[in-house]
C-alpha cells in the first residue's frame, strides 16, 4: 500500500536497523542513532549485531546519521530504543525519554511519532507525550500525533524477520491509525493488525513475552522436580510432545532484552495501580534463580568426581543471552559465572560470537581466546552456539583434563547416548 510519509527510524540496534533497512529498500529513509561509531559502521556497510547481512545493507536509500537536525527531513518517526530494567528490576525509560527529547526538538506541524519499544500500557501517552510537547512547543492530538507498534524482532531468527511478522499498529485517532497502518503495510508483507487503542497495543506486546516467561518458568520448575526424581527432563518433554496440543517449551536461562525484562514492566504498572501480581512474579523468581542452580549442579558433579572445588578450573562455553547471536544484553550466563566464583572456582569463559570489550565493560568479565583455554576440571555448555554443536563431543572432550570429567549441558544439545566414556553428563 502506498503512502506519502517520509520515514525516520530512531535507534539502529537489533530492532531499529531491520526496520530502517525494510523502508530503505523502497524509499528514502533517515536512520538515526546517537552512537557515532554505530553510524560509521553502518555507513561502511557492516552490522555488528548480525541481524542484517552486509550484502543486504547494499543498495539502500538510507541516510545513516547521528545529527538530530537531519530528522527534520522526516514527518513519520519510528522510535526503536531499548527499554531495560535497573538493578532493582524497575523499568528504566531513560533511553525512550531521551529519544523523545531528540525527536521533540525536531517536530513539525502534522508529524507522527510511533514508538516500538516495549513498555507498560500507558507509557507512550503518559510518559513520552509530555516530553515531546515540552521539547517541540506543540500540542499532541492537535499539532502532532502519536502511535504505537510493538517490535517483534527475534534476534538471530532468519525466518521470522521484520517484514514476515504481522505488525500490530495503533494510533491516537482513527485517522492516524490508518496512516500508521498504511506506512507499515508498505513494507510488512505479513500485514497489520489494527489495535483499538495505543494502550491495547502496548499491553499486547508486554504479555507476549510474559506468557513465554511463565511457560519457561514452568519447565524450569518441572526440571527441578524431575531431577529430584532421577528423571531426565528432556525425555519427559519428548514423550509429552507427542500429544498434538502440548506446547513446546524448554527449560533454560531466560535473559535478553525481552523475555527476562518485559514482565517487570507489567508488574511495575500493576503495583502502581495497587495490584500485587503473584503468578508473574513467581515465574520471574524461578527463572532468575536458574543460573545459580546450574552452577550448584556443576559443583556437585565435581565433588562426585573427587575434584577439589576450591581452585579448580571450569570452562563456560558461551556468554551471550542466546545461541548464534552476539547480543550480551541481560545475559543470565553471568549468574552461573558468579556463583561458581563464589565457590572459589577459576572460571574461564569462551564465546566465539561475543565482543570481548563489551563483555568486560558490561559485566567485568574477561573472555578467553580458544588458544588460551586451559584444560578444565569441568565444562558448562551454557550457550549452544553452532560452533560448539558442530564440534560435538570431541570439542567438549578437548577442553577437559584427560578428556574426562563433568559436563553441564544447559540446553540439552549433546546426545547422552553418544557421550564418551569418563564423561559425567548433567542436563537441565
Amino acid at each position: 500500500m502506498m503512502h506519502n510519509r517520509k520515514v525516520a527510524v530512531v535507534g539502529l540496534g537489533y530492532v531499529g536497523l531491520p526496520v530502517a533497512v525494510a523502508f530503505g529498500r523502497t524509499q528514502h529513509t533517515i536512520g538515526f542513532d546517537i552512537n557515532k561509531a554505530r553510524v560509521a559502521e553502518l555507513i561502511a556497510g557492516h552490522d555488528r549485531t548480525n541481524e542484517v547481512d552486509d550484502e543486504d545493507l547494499q543498495g539502500l536509500d538510507v541516510l545513516y546519521t547521528a545529527e538530530p537536525a537531519d530528522l527534520k527531513q522526516a514527518d513519520f518517526f519510528i522510535v526503536a530504543v531499548p527499554t531495560p530494567v535497573d538493578e532493582a528490576r524497575r523499568p528504566d525509560l531513560t533511553p525512550m525519554l531521551k529519544a523523545s527529547e531528540t525527536v521533540g526538538s525536531q517536530l513539525k506541524q502534522g508529524d507522527i511519532v510511533v514508538f516500538e519499544s516495549t513498555v507498560y500500557p500507558g507509557a507512550t501517552e503518559e510518559d513520552c507525550v509530555p516530553v515531546l510537547e515540552a521539547r517541540s512547543g506543540l500540542k499532541c492530538g492537535t499539532d502532532f500525533f502519536v502511535g504505537y507498534s510493538p517490535e517483534r524482532i527475534n534476534p538471530g531468527d532468519r525466518e521470522h524477520t521484520f517484514t514476515k511478522i504481522k505488525k500490530v499498529v495503533s494510533g491516537q485517532t482513527p485517522e492516524i491509525l490508518e496512516i500508521v497502518a498504511q506506512v507499515y503495510e508498505s513494507v510488512v508483507t505479513a500485514g497489520v493488525h489494527r489495535a483499538p487503542s495505543i494502550k491495547v497495543a502496548e499491553a499486547a506486546k508486554v504479555i507476549e513475552n510474559t506468557q513465554r516467561d511463565l511457560n519457561i518458568a514452568l519447565m524450569n520448575e518441572l526440571a527441578l522436580i524431575f531431577h529430584k526424581m532421577g528423571i531426565d527432563t528432556r525425555d519427559v518433554l519428548t514423550a509429552s510432545g507427542t500429544k498434538w496440543n502440548f506446547l513446546p517449551f524448554d527449560p533454560g536461562l531466560v535473559g535478553g532484552h525481552c523475555i527476562g525484562v518485559d514482565p517487570y514492566y507489567l508488574t511495575h504498572k500493576a503495583q502502581m495501580l495497587g495490584y500485587i501480581p503473584q503468578v508473574i512474579l513467581a515465574g520471574r523468581s524461578i527463572n532468575d534463580d536458574v543460573g545459580r542452580y546450574i552452577a550448584g549442579q556443576a559443583v556437585k558433579l565435581m565433588i562426585r568426581a573427587g575434584t577439589m572445588v576450591r581452585g579448580s578450573t571450569v570452562t563456560v562455553l558461551g556468554f551471550t543471552f542466546k545461541e548464534n547471536v552476539p547480543d550480551l544484553r541481560n545475559t543470565r550466563v553471568i549468574d552461573i559465572v558468579k556463583e561458581l566464583q563464589e565457590y572459589g572456582v577459576n572460571v574461564q569463559i569462551h564465546d566465539p560470537q561475543a565482543d570481548a570489550e563489551e563483555a568486560q565493560h558490561e559485566y567485568g568479565v574477561t573472555l578467553t581466546a580458544e588458544s588460551d583455554l586451559k584444560p578444565a576440571d569441568a565444562v558448562v555448555l551454557a550457550v549452544s552456539h553452532r560452533e560448539y554443536i558442530d564440534a560435538g563431543w570431541p570439542g567438549i572432550q578437548a577442553r577437559l583434563k584427560n578428556g574426562t570429567g563433568p559436563v553441564v549441558d544447559v540446553k540439552a544439545r549433546l546426545t547422552r547416548e553418544s557421550a564418551p566414556a569418563g564423561i559425567d553428563l548433567w542436563r537441565l
